[in-house]
């Protein structure tokens, strides 16, 4: 057989609803406000089939420009061939939701606020920029003192239960051969 060429070629799992996530899409999908310039990462809900993005732009993430009743335009950078087209296209929101990649960025704005503001209070100057990662301080592990010894477990009559006995090194002798005459 050939290969089919329809457009949801090869989506069987990418367009597929999570485990224990079957069902109608919750209200708070519906909920959500989107504005223009929102950044928002495109993710086809198998469920709404209406609105559904292409599946090249499955995972792809965009910023909104226009904003309709059930539906947000965002523009997307796609690469075909050697070149990289800003591609508008028409999403209703089941297929969309608030991208996390700015965050980390906006709390880094406001905690440098917070630093600058500090330091102009005390005349100082303070350093925002970013620094890359230390090597981590080094350690040599001492292998002489750390020993590992069995559990040995002693029977003291056949009708009795267990009794475990974590041995030290001086009594470790004793108890094996204790261990060893039952």
């Amino acid at each position: 057989m050939t290969n089919t060429r329809g457009k949801r070629r090869g989506t069987r799992y990418m367009f597929a609803r999570p485990f224990r996530k079957h069902g109608p899409v919750p209200l708070s999908t519906y909920f959500s406000i989107y504005k223009k310039g929102d950044i928002v990462d495109i993710k086809g809900t198998g469920t709404v089939q209406k609105g559904m993005p292409h599946k090249c732009y499955h995972g792809k993430t965009g910023r909104i420009y226009n904003v309709t009743q059930h539906a947000v335009g965002i523009i997307i950078n796609k690469q075909v061939k050697g070149k990289i087209l800003a591609k508008r296209i028409n999403v209703r929101v089941e297929h969309i939701k608030h991208s996390k990649s700015r965050d980390s960025f906006l709390l880094r704005v406001k905690a440098n606020e917070l630093a600058k503001k500090e330091a102009k209070e005390k005349g100082i100057w303070v350093d925002l920029k970013r620094k890359v990662r230390a090597a981590r301080v080094y350690y040599i592990l001492d292998t002489i003192q750390w020993y590992y010894l069995p559990i040995f477990f002693i029977l003291s009559s056949p009708h009795t239960r267990l009794e475990v006995v974590q041995p030290e090194l001086n009594t470790l002798l004793g108890i094996c051969m204790q261990w060893c005459l039952y």
